[in-house]
């Protein structure tokens, strides 16, 4: 298997959602960055499971410890290296999982792949859990991004028919983003809040799942960081996006909602605002051409319901090659969405980062 990611900022993950630790490794952070242990705990905080009714009750601290490339708390230039402990496991729930594959999972795929040997407890290391380390890494990028003046925030566009308030995507404040990347429930109306969790509370009493969408903002980045053909901001984010177990699709700026619309309407035409060039409109999501054109950059990603769920569902046993029924045991998020945010946050702040080093 290999879990590793980025050209100037390299990224490693290593671990199984029931091993002894999870963690990671980052070669190419600068040297001299002072970094805030108490914001990065904030960011591991709101991943963590067990902390909410949406999430899975399984509780886990999360506190990193930081192995290398810290020294009094800056960074020192060396590969950062990063360990978190798995300390709630209960891995007989998925014993009967070793010749049942569990339906919309990775559990099949991987057992051809790797002749069985793969670890099949809490998902190995296909697990949602090893977006942990991924939070680790990206909070670490957010602390650098700030000191170039660049800031990450996401929300909760929707969980199941219930949806956020939509914003401008031209006029997004540093305030919104602080206010959205310090909340277990991040959205901009939050009066919504409510109606996700009824959404939520309908599947887990009827053994189900619900899915959602997560909206992730950027600002104060520079005009023209990117490339062409596949070198691009979009390819490069969506590369780290698509490594977040759940996410089925990405899009930038107004995405799938370009299909019904003529030109004329969607268009991000230009204007000069304070002596600069502006947009008027930001549809495109602060992307064009593959580059940053100076616009708030937007990015959503579709997260699909948790595939364990409590109901019975059909599977097969790989051992007599019989069709059989299969009933989940251990503990799973009924929705994951509300804990995603930090991790979309976190994903986006480091492919950013490897973009602008």
């Amino acid at each position: 298997m290999s879990s590793a990611i980025g050209e100037r900022v390299k990224l490693s993950v290593f671990g199984e959602s029931h091993g002894e630790a999870i963690g990671c490794v980052i070669d190419g952070l600068p040297a001299g960055i002072e970094l805030d242990f108490e914001k990065i705990y904030k960011d591991m905080s709101r991943r963590a499971p067990g902390k909410d009714k949406t999430a899975t009750p399984r509780l886990e601290k999360d506190l990193p410890k930081v192995l290398s490339g810290v020294l009094n708390g800056v960074t020192t230039g060396a590969p950062l290296a990063c360990m978190i402990e798995n300390t709630n496991t209960k891995s007989g729930d998925y014993s009967n999982l070793m010749t049942v594959p569990r339906p919309s999972h990775s559990d099949y795929p991987a057992y051809v792949k790797y002749n069985g040997y793969n670890d099949v407890r809490g998902g190995g290391h296909f697990s949602g859990r090893l977006t942990a380390p991924v939070v680790f890494a990206g909070a670490v990028a957010k602390q650098i991004l700030a000191e170039k003046g660049i800031f990450v925030g996401a929300h909760i566009r929707q969980i199941g028919s219930v949806c956020d308030t939509s914003v401008d995507y031209n006029d997004i404040s540093l305030e919104l983003l602080e206010r959205l990347s310090s909340s277990t429930f991040s959205l901009v109306d939050e009066s919504r809040e409510k109606l996700m969790r009824q959404e939520v509370e309908e599947a887990r009493r009827s053994l189900d799942s619900v899915g959602g969408i997560v909206e992730c903002f950027a600002v104060g980045l520079p005009v023209g960081i990117g490339g062409n053909m596949f070198d691009t901001v979009e390819s490069k984010l969506a590369s780290i996006l698509f490594g977040i177990p759940a996410i089925k699709g990405v899009e930038f700026g107004l995405g799938f909602d370009f299909a019904d619309k003529n030109a004329s309407e969607v268009n991000d035409e230009y204007e000069i605002k304070d002596g600069s060039v502006a947009t008027v409109s930001n549809n495109n999501g602060g992307i064009l051409g593959g580059m940053t054109d100076g616009a708030p950059l937007v990015v959503s990603v579709v997260i699909k319901p948790t595939p364990s769920i409590s109901q019975k569902q059909r599977s097969v046993n790989l051992q007599t090659m019989e069709n059989t029924e299969l009933e989940i045991h251990g503990r799973h998020d009924p929705c994951i969405v509300p804990r995603a945010v930090s991790v979309v946050e976190c994903a986006v702040a480091l492919g950013l980062l490897d973009l602008i080093l």
